[in-house]
């Protein structure tokens, strides 16, 4: 009987848990199509910034903080996008795992990281572990606002354009979780400043005369300077790479929220099955005792009234 007590009690516990995964699972489903459009509309903006980006520091010889910074200056900024909810998987545990690995190949390299960290349980993870954090965010990590994107890419900016004496930065990374569909959500560290020239791949056709015009590279007239022009570029591009960055992740916090959520309950659901199998099992073995006790006990007064 006590045996049955306790199939019962797991099973109402597992129930009840069921149905929390599956709403957790429906919110997630409902979100998952306007976090993965949103997303999109802001990656167009943010390639555009960055092949402008690009297309300057291809122009030639530039010296400016846009594509290179102090090299005596082993400070750099790593900023880790967590979430702030659970019941995602190992949605966190892995972008905590690639900043542990990158904040370890930085101080191989004699570097001094400095994090920065956005999302309630990545902030948690770091407070427990004594780990300094220079600035946090939390709030609304699965759906991002303008507001949190401008108030880390000045933090960012700030910490970047100080100057080596005041305790600027010669590097700022960014570690966070790309959305490729609905599956597949890829952790990526990427390194935001200094710019890094991307070789665009050429493709060979027939024709020579067109091969050698996409060879040739477009010239620029920077007005008043391109210094000045940098200088305008460099905040726009840190706060739309910044924003697409934390869309991305928005995206992959909620897909692997529902994948998470739909393993759950399926798990949920088969152990209530099974726990309900063995307790028709403990009743059946139990009304089996019983008969046979009741027949044994029958079976005796014949034999004591003989």
């Amino acid at each position: 009987m006590a045996s049955q007590l306790a199939f019962k009690s797991r099973i109402a516990s597992t129930a009840s848990l069921e149905k929390i995964f599956n709403a957790q699972e429906m919110i997630a489903s409902s979100h998952i199509a306007k976090a993965r459009q949103v997303a999109m509309d802001a990656k167009p903006y943010a390639d555009a910034i960055f092949d402008a980006v690009q297309a300057v520091v291809a122009h030639g010889h530039i010296s400016h903080p846009i594509v290179s910074k102090e090299e005596n200056n082993p400070r750099v900024a790593v900023l880790a996008l967590t979430s702030d909810r659970g019941m995602a998987g190992p949605y966190t545990s892995s972008i905590i795992r690639e900043t542990e690995g990158l904040l370890a190949r930085l101080d191989s390299a004699g570097k001094q990281p400095e994090l920065y960290v956005y999302g309630r349980r990545g902030v948690t993870y770091y407070k427990y572990r004594n780990r300094d954090i220079v600035r946090t965010w939390e709030g609304d990590t699965d759906k991002p606002g303008v507001e949190v994107a401008d108030s880390i890419s000045n933090a960012l900016l700030d910490a970047y354009t100080r100057p080596a004496s005041e305790g600027g930065v010669s590097e700022l990374y960014i570690v966070y979780t790309e959305f490729i569909n609905m599956v597949v959500q890829k952790v990526r560290v990427l390194r935001m400043l200094p710019v890094e020239l991307v070789e665009a791949e050429t493709t060979v056709g027939t024709d020579p005369e067109v091969d050698a015009v996409q060879d040739v590279s477009p010239l620029y007239i920077f007005e008043p300077s391109i210094e000045e022009v940098l200088d305008v570029v460099l905040p726009k591009y840190i706060r739309s790479r910044i924003h697409e960055c934390l869309l991305e992740a928005a995206a992959s916090e909620t897909a692997s929220r529902q994948n998470a959520m739909h393993t759950a309950t399926d798990n949920a659901r088969k152990l209530i099955d099974d726990l309900t199998r063995k307790l028709n099992a403990s009743r059946q073995a139990s009304i089996t005792q019983e008969l046979t006790e009741i027949i044994g006990s029958a079976d005796a007064l014949n034999i004591k009234e003989e």
